[in-house]
């Protein structure tokens, strides 16, 4: 199935203790269905010090499955994402306005 979400791609958190939120796909595991978004689904993670960071209590930013995320369009009102043949490429493009994502 082709990839409906990508990396750097504008998303709304639709479900969830975050719903609403908004942020950038920083990534994509398709295998599990799930994404990174910065800022949303933060947990507290423990991390040891090394030589280069400092360690302690540190926000990350885990998994979220990709069911509960919605792409933004130029309104900033979430879109469902579709695809279609242009020029011999397949490109997706928003439900609701109708305008090409990928450019």
């Amino acid at each position: 199935m082709a990839a409906k979400l990508r990396k750097g791609d504008e998303v709304i958190v639709l479900a969830g203790k975050d719903k609403g939120k908004k942020g950038t796909v920083t990534f994509v595991v398709p295998k599990t269905g799930k994404a990174i978004v910065d800022g949303v689904n933060m947990a507290i993670r423990h991390e040891r010090q090394t030589q280069t960071t400092q360690g302690g209590r540190l926000p990350k930013a885990m998994p979220i499955d990709i069911s509960n995320l919605s792409l933004m369009d130029k309104n900033g009102k979430a879109t469902r994402v579709g695809f279609k043949v242009e020029g011999g490429k397949k490109v997706r493009v928003a439900k609701t306005t109708g305008d090409v994502i990928d450019a």
